[in-house]
């Protein structure tokens, strides 16, 4: 009887997966060369395509204020009367309609944009996008850094921080990358990945800055999803992370709390001044032979300078030469 009764269980089980099976249905698929797209979705295909956005792409709004016009753009071309309507900093727009008047000659594209049901309107995309951010960090995070007035703010405030930071370690004998730096080697690869990623972020603007716009208006941390110049730019920023991390662990334990603290902000300030020097100078070719000097000046100081090749026989410390311990005095030969 036992017996029967499993044979039913597993009778009524094989059943219900069968009526279940039987109810999907996979959808066929089909080519996007097989789909018929109209005359509007091809232009906002095309439009995205060159301009790396279109409808429904959302904005912040970073200018003090952006003026837009309420009525459609050829009443104002023909001087027809018109209304505006104003929107503010950190009002959140998104774009309902783009057109393209071939008789503008100030700015053949509009695009309307809409903060509210209520508060929408019109206005050339040479205003809009100076005045507008991406909805997005990433976004929002390479605006800031692209300002030209802050990066000047920068440059000064980096230049004089890392004089005076040299100067006074340099008065306390303090250890500093590059001249009397601890025995890791990866504070020194630490600044040579934020030279390298600063000149290479110069030259994709360069050289390739359609790609560098479409990562603006599209930004990911993915370094596998994007084009291959991107793809490297993000692995180096990603690398810049984990290299500084094993440069604060090695740090850490090798120098006291006070002296560490004290070399992580002339690190610090090291990164500042490579990301600065490299990402302008490469935009004027310069950089690159900047970054090859400073490839053989970090280098070469590291492993003739900082590198310690001996330990001592009696506490295990690390020396850089032979002779008396610096930790514990004994005397190596």
């Amino acid at each position: 009887m036992p017996r029967v009764k499993t044979y039913a269980y597993f009778a009524l089980c094989s059943i219900a997966l069968l009526l279940f099976s039987a109810c999907y249905h996979q959808a066929p698929k089909t080519s996007d060369a097989l789909v018929q797209y109209s005359e509007r979705q091809r232009d906002s295909l095309s439009f995205s395509s060159t301009h790396h956005y279109t409808n429904n792409f959302n904005f912040v709004v970073k200018a003090d204020s952006l003026i837009l016009l309420e009525q459609q753009p050829e009443e104002l071309l023909n001087n027809m009367k018109t209304d505006t309507v104003v929107v503010h900093r950190h009002d959140h727009l998104v774009v309902a309609d783009i057109r393209v008047l071939p008789n503008d000659f100030i700015d053949s594209v509009w695009v309307q944009v809409a903060r509210d049901q209520s508060t929408f309107g019109w206005i050339h995309e040479s205003k809009l996008l100076p005045g507008v951010v991406p909805d997005d960090p990433i976004s929002q995070f390479i605006s800031a850094f692209s300002d030209i007035h802050l990066l000047i703010f920068l440059i000064i405030i980096c230049i004089i921080g890392f004089a005076y930071m040299m100067r006074k370690m340099l008065r306390m004998n303090a250890h500093i990358v590059h001249f009397r730096d601890i025995d890791s080697f990866y504070p020194t690869f630490l600044v040579l990945i934020v030279a390298t990623s600063a000149t290479f972020y110069a030259s994709i603007q360069t050289f390739a800055p359609e790609v560098w716009r479409h990562f603006y208006f599209h930004p990911t941390l993915n370094p596998f999803s994007v084009p291959l110049l991107l793809s490297i730019f993000l692995i180096s920023v990603w690398s810049m992370l984990i290299v500084g991390l094993a440069a604060l662990d090695d740090v850490r334990h090798q120098l006291p709390l006070g002296e560490a603290l004290m070399y992580l902000c002339g690190l610090a300030a090291v990164c500042a001044v490579d990301y600065i020097v490299f990402s302008i100078t490469s935009l004027y070719y310069i950089g690159y032979i900047l970054l090859a000097a400073y490839f053989y000046f970090a280098l070469r100081q590291y492993f003739l300078r900082n590198r310690a090749y001996f330990i001592c026989g009696n506490c295990g410390a690390k020396m850089r030469h032979k002779g008396k311990c610096p930790h514990c005095g004994a005397l190596n030969s």
